[in-house]
C-alpha cells in the first residue's frame, strides 16, 4: 500500500514539474517558434509544375519525375505510369521509355512486360517538390565524366 502511495506522489510531482531539477530548458525546433499545427496550415510541399527532364546529380541516379503524380494509381493490376512510359506508348506520348533493364528478371532473361521488381515506379523515381530545406545545404552535384 505504501509503495502505491509513493508511486502516486512521485507521478504527481513529475506531472506538476516540481520534481524536475532546475528550470526546464526550451526545446529548439528546426521550424523555430511556429507550432506544428500552425505550420501544417501552410502548403509547405507544393509539387513542381510539369517541366523538362531534370538533370541527374550523380551517376546511376534514377531519373526524377518531372510532372505531377497526384492521383496516379499503381496497384498489382494497374500501373498508371505505363500508360505513357511503356514500350508500346512512349513514342506516341513523347514520354521517356522505360529502360531495358526494367524488362529483365533476376537472371537477366528478357520479359514481355515490366519486371515485378521494377513495377512500383516510385520506389526509385520521385517527383520534385518546391520545399525549402530544413537545414543549410552545401551539396554539389557530382562532376560528369565525359
Amino acid at each position: 500500500m505504501r509503495f502505491i502511495t509513493a508511486l502516486t506522489l512521485a507521478s504527481a510531482l513529475l506531472l506538476s514539474g516540481a520534481g524536475l531539477a532546475g528550470a526546464q530548458e526550451k526545446l529548439l525546433s528546426e521550424r523555430g517558434d511556429v507550432a506544428i499545427d500552425e505550420e501544417m496550415k501552410v502548403d509547405m510541399f507544393r509539387p513542381e509544375k510539369d517541366s523538362d527532364l531534370i538533370p541527374r546529380d550523380f551517376q546511376k541516379q534514377p531519373p526524377l519525375i518531372p510532372h505531377t503524380v497526384k492521383g496516379y494509381n499503381i496497384t498489382q493490376n494497374f500501373n498508371k505510369c505505363m500508360d505513357c512510359h511503356s514500350k508500346e506508348r512512349a513514342e506516341e506520348t513523347g514520354a521517356t521509355l522505360v529502360a531495358k533493364s526494367h524488362y529483365l528478371d533476376r537472371e537477366a532473361n528478357k520479359l514481355k512486360n515490366i519486371s515485378p521488381r521494377r513495377y512500383f515506379c516510385m520506389q526509385c523515381h520521385v517527383p520534385q517538390f518546391d520545399a525549402k530545406p530544413l537545414v543549410e545545404n552545401t551539396y554539389k552535384p557530382a562532376r560528369r565524366e565525359e
